[in-house]
Formats: structure tokens, C-alpha cells, sequence
């Protein structure tokens, strides 16, 4: 991966990628300059594409990468699903949480894995993404994202990440942890340790989960960090814990692509 030297040097546009199930709306980002670059394909929080995802997306465009950010609920219709304020704080969270539970509800495991092969070979055509192997990440009910996709699309993806996510390794039978075999990329999360969604109980059952099946991995715990904490647009953010993130994710593409 070749990083840019000025940050911000990029050039973000609007997209269309059909589905089995229809069209996804999605924001592609890339260095301004220069020939097609790695991919990484970018899985939001449950509040979904909005300007400070573009923003994080851009970052990693300006690292060097062309980002595909989908619209993950694009079943409901274009991006945002529900109307968002500029700053989700605690008040508003709880309320559009429980507004866009249905809608998280309907992508089904069978569903993301179908869109996620959509996404790849969307990016596969793409000019802008160099050949190859991708990589992913995701947030928050994205994490999830992340880690199905990798499992689902083993031959597609080099690196997968996911941060702050929420029930990875659940007593579900369809639990994405499950998954874990079926890894052959390095993989990497970073959880909140103050998270109900993501219990120690679950933390320690993704971790035997890849150390079982011999996944190369790195899951990290990060002390006084909530749930959403790169989030910066919500009162769950936490500069540390962002930064954290970042340092750990674009370590693994360095590595990875």
C-alpha cells in the first residue's frame, strides 16, 4: 500500500452498485492522483453513510486506497434510512436505535454474504481498484459485516477489521464467529470495554474461535473505550480510541495489501 503524502488529496463521488436484490447507493473515495490503488470496502455503523463516515473514508483514501463505502440498508432506500442529527448524542441514540432495529433486522447473514459478493465484484471492475485481493472493515453492527464477509469471500479478501462490534460471537447458530474456519486472511478487532453489546464472554469466544482454526490475528480490548467510539459525530467518541484504531488498521494494510 503506498501512502499519499498530503492527507486530504483525494476525490470522493457518489455510486450505484447492483445487487441481486437491487441497487446499493455507496461513496467511492480515492487519492486524487495516480493509477488504481488497493481496495478496501468500508461497512458503516448502524446510523450508516453520513458525512463523518466520508470523512473516515477519506482518511483511508488518503492513505493510499480506493475506498467502497455501501449503503448497507439500501432495501429501505437511499442513504441516510432514518433522518439524523448532526450530532447523535445520548437522547437521540436511543431513539434511532430503536427506528433502525427492523431495518438492521432485515439484512439477514444470508443477505449481507449475497451483498458482500456484490460489493467485491463490483470493486473487481472498478478502474480505480488495483487487482487483486481486497481488504475490509466495518463498525459497530458493520464489524459483523467485516467478519461474514471475510469468512464468506475467503478468496477475495487479504485483511479484515472491525471495531467496536456487537454480537460477533453470540450463542446464534448463524453467529458470524462461526465463521472462523473458513479465514484465510489476517484479521484484526478492536473491542470497547465498555460495550453491552460485545460481552467479555463474547470477546473470549472470537478469540478461540481464530486461535482455534489458526487464523492470524490481533483482537485488542480497549480500556474505557464505549461502544461507537470512532464514531466522531456521537457523544460515544473517544479521540484515543479512535486513534488507536487508525494506528492498528492501517497497520494491517501495510501489511495485508
Amino acid at each position: 500500500m503506498t501512502r499519499e503524502p498530503a492527507a486530504g488529496a483525494v476525490r470522493g463521488t457518489a455510486v450505484a452498485v447492483p445487487t441481486e436484490d437491487g441497487t446499493a447507493d455507496a461513496y467511492l473515495t480515492r487519492p486524487a492522483g495516480g493509477g488504481p490503488r488497493p481496495a478496501v470496502l468500508f461497512y458503516t455503523d448502524a446510523f450508516g453513510l453520513r458525512p463523518a463516515v466520508r470523512v473516515m473514508a477519506d482518511r483511508l483514501a488518503a492513505a493510499g486506497c480506493t475506498v467502497l463505502v455501501p449503503n448497507v440498508f439500501y432495501r429501505r432506500g437511499p442513504a441516510p434510512v432514518a433522518e439524523l442529527p448532526a450530532f447523535i448524542d445520548d437522547a437521540s441514540r436511543g431513539r434511532l436505535l430503536r427506528r433502525l432495529m427492523p431495518v438492521m433486522r432485515q439484512l439477514t447473514p444470508g443477505r449481507a454474504e449475497r451483498d458482500a459478493g456484490a460489493y467485491l465484484r463490483w470493486l473487481a471492475d472498478c478502474p480505480e481498484a488495483a487487482g487483486g485481493p481486497v481488504a475490509v472493515t466495518g463498525y459497530c453492527v458493520g464489524a459483523a459485516l467485516s467478519l461474514r464477509t471475510v469468512g464468506a469471500h475467503p478468496e477475495r479478501v487479504a485483511a479484515a477489521a472491525g471495531f467496536h462490534g456487537g454480537r460477533l460471537a453470540s450463542d446464534a447458530p448463524d453467529s458470524p464467529h462461526l465463521l472462523a474456519g473458513r479465514i484465510t486472511a489476517e484479521v484484526c478487532f478492536g473491542h470497547a470495554d465498555r460495550d453491552p453489546s460485545l460481552p467479555p464472554e463474547q470477546i473470549e469466544r472470537l478469540e478461540r474461535a481464530l486461535t482455534d482454526a489458526g487464523v492470524r490475528h490481533r483482537c485488542e480490548v480497549y480500556t474505557g473505550a464505549g461502544h461507537g467510539f470512532t464514531q466522531s459525530d456521537t457523544a460515544a467518541y473517544d479521540k484515543e480510541a479512535d486513534e488507536r484504531h487508525w494506528a492498528a488498521l492501517l497497520g494491517l494494510l501495510e501489511r495485508a495489501l
